[in-house]
């Protein structure tokens, strides 16, 4: 999927929640409430209404979500709404409001809710259809009749977004597997389907680590073998079954949007409360220890191994290692300003504009230099698994102990291993808590600060 349709439906879904939010806010007109009480109703009611949808996932619509799914959750929805509206008179009970008023409210807010979730998913299928944009190669390993039906279900459903690029059989045909994942990094396939009966255990391993190496999304069609991951998830295409490796929390727009929200909002508050003035003091103390530009930026890898310059304040004098050796203990290219940086970590503080710019996010894995990527890669298991979410400036693992310079392989597998419990276990909560953690580190020192 190019990096548009990648933008399109990370906005998307929060845009339908707004809408869905003025709808009920413009609604609770028809209750007839006196100023104060329709004040309170609509803060109730938006904090209601979000606790709702995304704890009963009402906004978790797929590309290959039927339409009764989807009716499955506006009435779930309309259950929600009529319970959580009846419990707020219920505990006003000194407001006068008449049933009609709420039934009318229920019925104006749902129904137009309704209407705009139902046409928002057909547009995007008539884009899909019309355009061809919006869509995702796939590729499937097996040929059975559980294959053909999902092969049918990709033919013939063009406006699901599924581009059906090959169908391998590795029993009639003379293919190797290691074949199959060259095909797979030629032609950019981002989706794997594989029937489970047509693989031997020790395939499917190689095909989960093959996925899990080169941010590739496999999804198996089940069997009774055992599957080697306990992140699986249940799916329907069509009618055929499929087993989803390694699903995300931020694979949901909602989710996304909350993380993006919160990113946009603690980088403006530094960039305008912090940056606006250090950085011009620190232009004039960094010229006069080390003469030299101000920023320091290094490519590294971001989201799906994309590379993107990470800025910082220098804190070395310039050097032609810069961009292959990474800083140690009593490095001799540390300045006497850079020290104090390091120090205090305010050297990383430019990468606030690399998170409002979007390729880095407060939180998440540390980015690494190219070089070091590639190698890492190469040596350790499932290290590119770190990718399937935006780098951070501080991380799981950096609140943990290991941050800075990786002196023995015990350091980066360590740190791998935070990174993918953080990016299989994310949540908004989660980046409150190594956001405070951070704080508290950096105004009490640590000893890998240097």
């Amino acid at each position: 999927m190019n990096e548009k349709s990648i933008r399109h439906n990370y906005l998307l879904q929060p845009a339908i929640a707004l809408f869905d939010l003025v709808v009920i806010l413009v609604s609770a007109l028809l209750l007839h409430l006196p100023t104060r009480a329709l004040l309170i109703f609509s803060v109730y009611s938006v904090f209601a209404w979000l606790i709702t949808t995304v704890g009963f996932g009402f906004y978790k619509v797929y590309r290959f979500t039927p339409l009764v799914r989807i009716l499955g959750l506006i009435s779930r929805q309309l259950f929600l709404v009529l319970l959580y509206t009846l419990s707020f008179f219920g505990i006003f009970n000194e407001i006068d409001i008449a049933l009609t008023d709420i039934f009318s409210f229920l019925l104006v807010a749902m129904i137009s809710i309704a209407l705009f979730k139902i046409l928002v998913f057909n547009l995007r299928k008539k884009f899909r259809t019309r355009l061809g944009a919006d869509y995702v190669q796939v590729i499937i390993i097996g040929r059975n009749a559980k294959t053909e039906k999902l092969k049918d279900f990709f033919n013939y459903n063009k406006a699901y977004g599924f581009k059906m690029v090959q169908n391998f059989d590795l029993k009639n045909e003379q293919i190797r597997l290691d074949e199959i994942q060259h095909f797979v990094l030629e032609k950019r396939i981002e989706e794997i389907f594989c029937s489970v009966a047509e693989l031997s255990n020790n395939e499917i391993k190689q095909l989960i680590n093959f996925a899990d190496n080169h941010l590739v999304k496999l999804k198996f069609l089940p069997d009774n073998k055992d599957i080697f991951t306990k992140k699986m998830d249940f799916q329907y295409y069509g009618y055929t079954p499929i087993l989803a490796l390694r699903t995300l929390s931020l694979d949901s727009p909602i989710n996304l949007f909350l993380k993006r929200l919160l990113d946009v909002v603690i980088s403006v508050f530094v960039i305008v409360g912090v940056l606006s003035w250090l950085t011009p003091l620190l232009a004039v103390v960094i010229y006069f220890d080390n003469k030299g530009p101000l920023f320091f930026k290094q490519l590294r890898n971001g989201l799906d191994g994309r590379e993107f310059y990470c800025y910082k304040f220098r804190s070395m004098a310039v050097n032609s290692n810069a961009h292959a050796q990474q800083a140690s203990r009593n490095d001799s290219r540390t300045t006497r300003v850079g020290k104090f940086l390091r120090r205090t970590s305010l050297d990383e503080f430019p990468q606030f504009y690399n998170v409002l710019m979007g390729n880095m996010s407060v939180v998440g894995p540390r980015p690494h230099m190219l070089s070091h990527t590639i190698d890492f890669a190469s040596q350790i298991d499932k290290f590119m698994l770190r990718h399937l979410v935006k780098p951070g400036i501080t991380g799981l693992a950096q609140i943990s102990g290991y941050r800075g310079e990786i002196e023995t392989k015990h350091d980066i597998k360590n740190r791998v291993r935070l990174d993918i419990f953080y990016v299989e276990n994310w949540s908004i909560l989660m980046d409150l808590r190594i956001i405070a953690k951070t704080f508290l580190q950096v105004i009490y020192g640590d000893k890998k600060a240097y």
